[in-house]
């Protein structure tokens, strides 16, 4: 969903705690910094998020499930137009060292969406 080359870099069982993203064959200018991203507790949270940004018409950018780390997400834009991530349900990394294939991604635009086709393993029932 996003131009360039990623590399993923990550401390713990956290699929990724940084993730580098090429923008070209030119040198950074180091002016530029994508998003940062908060992790909640429940899925349901990340609902609640988005409901009340909706509520105060905040600009939502995304809102669905990313591909690699495959976490259910909402993005938006604070006041000063940087880019936020409320996420859940990233991916871990074993102890082997195993990742998630690329042909498990479900990358997908929605909540509602998301939450209907989950990814092996991830467990998207709401308690509502």
């Amino acid at each position: 969903m996003q131009p360039g080359g990623f590399a993923f870099l990550r401390c713990g069982t956290d699929h990724h705690s940084i993730a580098l993203v090429g923008a070209g064959p030119e040198q950074s200018k180091h002016i530029e910094l994508h998003h940062v991203a908060f992790e909640v507790g429940t899925l349901e949270e990340v609902f609640r998020v988005r409901d009340r940004l909706r509520g105060h018409e905040v600009p939502i950018t995304f809102d669905g499930r990313r591909r690699a780390g495959c976490q259910i997400s909402v993005e938006f834009l604070d006041p000063d137009h940087h880019c936020v991530e409320i996420y859940w349900g990233l991916d871990q990394i074993g102890s082997d060292g195993h990742v998630r294939p690329a042909t498990e991604w479900k990358g997908i635009r929605g909540l509602e969406e998301a939450v209907a086709n989950p990814v092996p393993g991830q467990d998207t029932h709401i308690n509502r």
